[in-house]
């Protein structure tokens, strides 16, 4: 659907080389609502304006349906632009057009007849919920509403992909909220291909089913949401899932912690992380019967990622060293990432 392969960019400002893009490498699949993260600067913008060729990359190759971009002549592109939707983070509403005439502009461009007109828009706006808003301007919509005519906008001529510039990013949470549903809904209903760029790891956490995180030009880790903040590898990374895991061990817990290994020296603890079908598993009271062992849950907190809960749970093993080795192998086995409490 779209492949990115190896792409620079570069920009000259005031006789100095910026690398904006250095060696971006992303294929989006059919379906997927594909979140690409990172801080500001990071050149999530960049990445996105090329798949519509708003930016044109310095090297490498941007595909879309197969296609090389680059290589389109003018009409080609101007065709392959049609399928492509673009939902931007202040809405980019004209406010001397209703909202009507907001969403029936990219149709009317494309010189569709009249009656077409009317029935796609009244069928949009009443997908996302504002079919009593037609008749009046955005300076009379409240941020939602108007991220929701730009959603109905971009999906006037039936594109088969939806790019989302930081769609949510100037709105309060439980409009943002709404504002994911309704992608969700335009991803499954309309079956549209969706990449979105943000820096709000709530956004990703909702919807998305694969992320790549960029920092500096650079992507630093992709795949499937679940196993990049499942296990995060790089620095940035663990900060975006820190931001929506409590994954912090309570300070009242340390304390405790303190305590006990001064009354005794045979109390080992543990830090476990698993997520998916391992959560359904009665680890805790199986290792106890099997060893015959011991085993508080001193802490635990679940998050959710792509409906997969995400749980973090600190153990006590009352045992000796050569024990607490054994269970901690078997806890293991199950797919369980352990880590000593220091």
């Amino acid at each position: 659907m779209i492949d990115l392969k190896n792409v620079y960019k570069t920009f000259n400002r005031d006789g100095m080389k910026i690398e904006a893009l250095k060696g971006i490498n992303i294929k989006v699949d059919k379906g997927d609502i594909y979140g690409v993260i990172g801080f500001s600067g990071a050149g999530k913008s960049t990445l996105l304006r090329m798949v519509n060729f708003l930016e044109k990359p310095t090297s490498g190759s941007v595909l879309v349906n197969g296609q090389d971009i680059s290589k389109l002549n003018k009409k080609q592109l101007i065709s392959t632009r049609r399928k492509i939707g673009m939902v931007f983070q202040h809405f980019n509403l004209l406010n001397s057009k209703t909202v009507f005439a907001n969403v029936a502009l990219p149709l009317i461009l494309d010189h569709v007849p009249k009656n077409e007109i009317s029935n796609r828009v009244n069928d949009l706006l009443k997908f996302v919920g504002l079919d009593n808003r037609a008749k009046n301007y955005p300076d009379e919509l409240s941020g939602g509403q108007k991220q929701r005519v730009g959603i109905a906008r971009a999906l006037a001529t039936n594109p088969q992909i939806l790019l989302c510039d930081e769609a949510t990013s100037a709105l309060d949470p439980q409009t943002t909220e709404s504002i994911l549903e309704l992608l969700k809904r335009v991803n499954k209903e309309y079956d549209i291909t969706i990449l979105l760029i943000t820096h709000q790891m709530n956004v990703i956490q909702k919807i998305c089913n694969k992320v790549a995180v960029m920092e500096k030009g650079k992507i630093v880790e992709k795949g499937r949401v679940i196993d990049v903040f499942g296990n995060p590898k790089e620095k940035v990374t663990k900060d975006f899932v820190h931001s929506v895991t409590n994954d912090d061990i309570p300070i009242s817990i340390l304390n405790l912690i303190k305590n006990n290994r001064q009354n005794s020296q045979n109390r080992k603890f543990f830090r476990l992380k698993f997520m998916g079908n391992s959560t359904l598993t009665p680890m805790i009271s199986m290792a106890t019967k099997k060893f015959n062992a011991e085993i508080n849950v001193l802490n635990a907190s679940v998050t959710e990622l792509q409906d997969t809960p995400m749980v973090n749970m600190v153990i006590e093993l009352e045992c000796d060293s050569t024990l607490a080795e054994e269970i901690v192998k078997y806890i293991e086995s199950k797919n369980i990432l352990v880590e000593e409490v220091a």
